[in-house]
């Protein structure tokens, strides 16, 4: 409530300042983006991986799935990209802002249920990912790139089967919560196996197991400092960028939506089908602004839908969290203006491309330009 999300963004700016000073002290910049435009095939190299012991481990445990069969990308948008890796490198390519909901657990299914309906809304705004490897696919590439990056099934001869370990997930939640958990242990093989000696109310194994299974909204176990145990939601279909304040106007939006969700006294699942929800969001990471999704049995323009119906109840979610006025206004006018102006961060990275004939180098550090002057995307120009 109040100026929370202001804090957040002061907080984050800082934060983003100190690491932007530090890049620059090495000669580099950092950038704020759904997948880099100028990353290339041959950079996503097990040489290039971080030395965390984690990732190494994941990358050995999921070829050993694989039974060391290549990880093959395949992705149709405006143009048609085909690679093979024999790493889970391809995942590093893609970066997402994560908002995280602590919700008290009676509400649980509700809230879980309700970020899956906002899935497809907050992906048509928020698109900032159009390249991969030169090729112009779809205006949220990432959600593509990251489900094929770890293309791995559930158990034993299911590997390849209805299951993947990154997904929308297979079902609205309908008693618990824990029907997540309950399907990762019967679904998906344990990825990371390791000892632990903490005691069993830490849930540190079924952390773990928890935090190799991608959904792209996923309930999460955490603690608080005194040790009580909490629930959160993590909705990951938002990408990074183009600034942080485009960053917090989608935040506002997610958070308000999923909150008027929550105010309705009809929950918003028995409305809309789970095949419904899940399709939408696919169409609107495939399109964008562009998309028509399938909302309450009627095909509908996605940005009337936005501007006519899911802008105002964002509004009031928000006033019903009592975020300050202003900062609703602000936040919530960022996000028209851009449905208005249909200018997404795909959508400025395409057009700007275009009008140089292709030069993804320029575009990128013309979008570096225009990050570090920190204005919503919306009114960057060309």
């Amino acid at each position: 409530h109040g100026d929370a999300l202001r804090k957040m963004q002061t907080e984050l700016q800082a934060t983003w300042q100190t690491c932007s000073e530090a890049a620059q002290s090495l000669n580099n910049d950092l950038i704020m983006i759904g997948i880099l435009p100028t990353v290339r095939d041959e950079d996503l190299t097990l040489a290039n991986m971080s030395q965390m012991t984690r990732y190494e481990a994941l990358n050995e445990q999921v070829m050993r799935l694989r039974r060391g069969r290549p990880v093959k990308l395949d992705i149709n948008g405006h143009e048609h990209l085909l690679s093979t890796h024999y790493d889970v490198m391809l995942e590093a390519a893609a970066t997402s802002f994560q908002v995280h909901t602590q919700v008290p657990l009676k509400d649980a299914v509700r809230y879980y249920n309700a970020a899956m309906v906002s899935s497809a809304p907050l992906v048509a705004v928020s698109n900032n990912s159009p390249f991969l490897f030169g090729n112009d696919l779809w205006a949220e590439t990432r959600i593509p790139l990251f489900e094929q990056a770890v293309e791995l099934g559930g158990l034993g001869g299911a590997s390849f089967g209805p299951m993947k370990r990154v997904s929308f997930g297979s079902g609205y939640a309908h008693d618990s919560v824990m029907e997540c958990f309950t399907e990762n242990c019967e679904h998906f093989p344990i990825l990371l196996p390791v000892e632990y000696n903490s005691p069993a109310e830490e849930l540190r194994h079924l952390r773990l197991h928890n935090g190799t299974i991608w959904r792209w909204n996923r309930p999460l176990i955490g603690f608080d400092a005194d040790g009580t145990p909490h629930l959160r939601i993590e909705h990951r279909v938002i990408p990074a960028g183009p600034t942080i304040i485009d960053a917090f106007a989608n935040t506002a939006f997610y958070f308000g939506l999923q909150q008027a969700f929550m105010d309705r006294s009809t929950p918003i699942e028995h409305e809309i089908e789970f095949a419904h929800a899940r399709d939408n969001f696919y169409a609107a990471a495939k399109h964008g602004l562009q998309a028509r999704l399938l909302w309450q049995g009627k095909h509908v323009p996605v940005k009337t839908l936005l501007l006519e119906e899911l802008l105002p109840m964002a509004r009031s979610g928000l006033e019903s969290l009592a975020i300050d006025r202003d900062d609703i206004d602000d936040y919530l006018g960022i996000i028209e203006a851009r449905i208005r102006s249909g200018q997404t961060g795909s959508v400025w990275q395409r057009q700007h491309a275009q009008q140089l004939k292709g030069d993804l180098r320029t575009m990128t550090a013309d979008y570096l330009h225009w990050q570090q002057r920190g204005l919503p995307v919306h009114e960057w120009e060309h």
